[in-house]
């Protein structure tokens, strides 16, 4: 692991592709949700992405730490797979089901502000500025203004409070999972992204099968896009998640958790015709100022060196 996070050309490219990818996931998420449940749905992108990665991982005759590791570095392998993929999609997929959408787009928004200061105290060249907290706190009222004010209204659902804390509890995982998998010593990132997503399958699948009981056949047309999002927002996903951690740290990372928001309601009115709400300019505005306030110094040397 390098001491210092090193942001090039190939982070800002990186973290622009998950945005917009995790951003149309919500899309096929919808269609995928008419003919499968939630915690199956979560379960088989997982397990779907977990057999392709594995098959990827075994041309690399499964390398994974490139020097003798301790039981330490075990243990923490483990528990961030359970916290980077099993516990939030769970958390998810269950308080989704008493909360407004509007209300878990924030919470995941709230990753980037979770992250900021943990990464202070545990990450090694990630200290927390007045000037990185203002670029974070602008970016983040940014995605409030986006999402407007259906992010705080109520369902009216008896288990609301208990879904909101779900919704809270997952951007939490996020936040440490991150941390966690940056503090790894070095690491093949093809193996590292495998292994993560193994580790949330064996959690994954029982949970489904506990939750729901057997899962339902699913249609063609849901079939397709189970295959989509195990193949490109999981499985694709999880490796550029793990090369942008591993490089450019935890922070910049983060600051997807601003994108996919935008990208959610620029491709809805794209594919699906929805209304392009007049606020979306003020938040794109708010929001590329929160990220050139908090990475002014990576964008500068960036173009220095372009």
């Amino acid at each position: 692991m390098n001491a210092t996070p090193q942001i090039t050309l190939k982070s800002w490219l990186a973290i622009a592709l998950l945005g917009f990818v995790w951003g149309g996931t919500f899309l096929f998420t919808e269609v995928a949700l008419t003919g499968i449940t939630p915690f199956w749905l979560a379960a088989s992108r997982i397990g779907l992405a977990a057999v392709v990665m594995l098959g990827l991982w075994s041309g690399r005759g499964f390398a994974l730490f490139h020097r003798p590791t301790e039981p330490s570095h075990i243990v923490t392998l483990i528990t961030t797979g359970i916290i980077t993929s099993a516990l939030p999609f769970s958390l998810l997929a269950w308080g989704q089901q008493f909360v407004t959408s509007g209300f878990a787009g924030v919470t995941m928004a709230s990753v980037a502000l979770i992250v900021l200061p943990m990464a202070h105290f545990l990450v090694p060249g990630e200290r927390m500025t007045p000037r990185k907290v203002g670029g974070f706190v602008i970016g983040f009222v940014g995605v409030m203004v986006l999402i407007g004010g259906q992010a705080l209204e109520s369902t009216g659902a008896a288990m609301e409070t208990a879904g909101r804390i779900a919704c809270i509890a997952a951007a939490a995982c996020y936040a440490v999972g991150s941390i966690l998998m940056r503090r790894l010593p070095a690491v093949d990132p093809i193996g590292l992204a495998t292994v993560l997503m193994l580790i949330g399958a064996v959690v994954m699948l029982p949970a489904a099968l506990i939750a729901e009981g057997a899962p339902p056949l699913p249609s063609l047309e849901t079939l397709a896009v189970l295959v989509f999002l195990g193949l490109i927002p999981t499985a694709g996903a999880a490796f550029l998640r793990v090369y942008v951690v591993r490089t450019a740290g935890p922070v910049f990372m983060s600051l997807v958790n601003y994108q996919v928001p935008v990208w959610s309601v620029l491709l809805g009115a794209l594919i699906l015709s929805e209304p392009l709400p007049l606020s979306l300019l003020y938040a794109m505005l708010l929001i590329l100022a929160g990220v050139g306030l908090s990475q002014y110094g990576a964008l500068k040397r960036l173009f220095r060196h372009a």
